[in-house]
């Protein structure tokens, strides 16, 4: 019997993809509490909501909701084999908003559209624009948000599809920001959570320096994708990648977020909820072995529509690789500062005096 590759899946080129299309994606997860502690084994976050049942219970949850980024990676994890399978890299997010907290035991289902697609000038590459929705079990929306990427094409010589770049909000009105129903962080214990520091404390304009440094295994960062069922072969496949630009393996994106996320608890250790992703910029690359730092800026604040208990951050994380973050390395009027790996604009809820 000769040998074929038509039961296989090669994934998606640039060509593959037309604005319109709506893909389904498989494998549906159900979030265990395995996964819980497997994450927290990798990052190490420690805010106190999703950290204890006991204060999750206080503040009106059934127990402690999953970490907003786990949820995001899972429901981004599912779109891989049809979206970045061929990637060269991840470039961005927006309009990402957090709608509904996931809990152990709840299954997550992600759906994606193309929204706009643009080839590269090179005519290897061309980048992809994706709308996914996670929803879980009840078919409710967990998330919703936007991303880019750059994907190979299968043949260069292969007509360039027109233009269609989609138009992106700055950021997700502090408006539709939503706070979880059935809650109340009246009375939230900030003994528990370390950090005296409420919404009242923080000032627009405000920097914070997170300090600590986390270095990234190998290993780890493989454990990690795999949790998540990504599997771009950017992150995974040394054989082909060895061959390629950088001449290794390149860590995912979202591993660096998770990372900044777990830092930024030094210094806004009440930061307890993620309620949207404004934007976000991979800005570099990064290894195994590179250490991560971040800081953060506030950018702004605001009430929370029908809350008195909650108030809103609009924060800008950026993360560097082996750069501590004293001296606040950042964005230029052209480009970055040497050492940024990520610009990181998001909504953050924290309680409030």
């Amino acid at each position: 019997m000769s040998g074929t590759n038509a039961k296989t899946n090669e994934g998606n080129y640039f060509e593959d993809f037309k604005v319109g299309r709506v893909l389904r994606h498989a494998t549906p997860r159900t979030v265990s509490e395995g996964d819980v502690a497997l994450y927290q084994a990798l990052f190490g976050s420690r805010f106190s909501l999703q950290s204890s049942a006991e204060v999750a219970r206080h503040a009106g949850y059934k127990t402690a909701p999953v970490d907003d980024m786990l949820a995001f990676h899972i429901v981004f994890g599912k779109t891989v084999p049809d979206i970045s399978l061929n990637a060269v890299a991840n470039l961005g997010y927006a309009d990402c908003r957090f709608l509904k907290p996931v809990f152990p035991g709840d299954t997550i289902s992600t759906e994606s559209k193309v929204i706009g697609l643009k080839e590269n000038s090179n005519g290897e590459t061309g980048v992809v624009y994706v709308r996914s929705t996670g929803r879980n079990q009840k078919d409710e929306i967990v998330l919703d948000y936007v991303r880019w990427v750059m994907v190979r094409k299968r043949d260069k010589s292969s007509p360039a599809p027109e233009e269609d770049v989609p138009h992106l909000p700055a950021a997700v009105g502090a408006e539709h920001l939503v706070a979880p129903q059935g809650t109340s962080f009246k009375s939230f214990d900030t003994v528990a959570s370390g950090s005296p520091h409420l919404w009242d404390d923080y000032e627009k304009g405000e920097k914070i320096d997170h300090v600590d440094g986390i270095t990234i295994e190998e290993a780890e960062h493989m454990m990690a994708t795999r949790l998540y069922q990504n599997t771009a072969k950017v992150h995974f496949n040394q054989y082909t990648e060895g061959k390629g630009r950088f001449g290794r393996r390149l860590i995912y994106g979202g591993h660096v977020i998770s990372l900044a996320r777990a830092l930024s608890f030094n210094g806004l250790g009440n930061a307890v909820l993620i309620a949207a992703i404004n934007g976000g910029r991979h800005v570099a690359p990064c290894f195994g072995g590179d250490t991560v730092f971040a800081w953060s800026e506030i950018l702004d604040k605001a009430e929370v529509k029908g809350r008195d208990d909650l108030g809103a951050l609009r924060i800008r994380t950026f993360a560097t690789k082996d750069k501590p973050c004293g001296e606040f390395p950042g964005a230029r009027e052209k480009g970055y500062e040497e050492g940024v790996i990520l610009d990181l604009d998001y909504w953050a809820l924290m309680p409030r005096r």
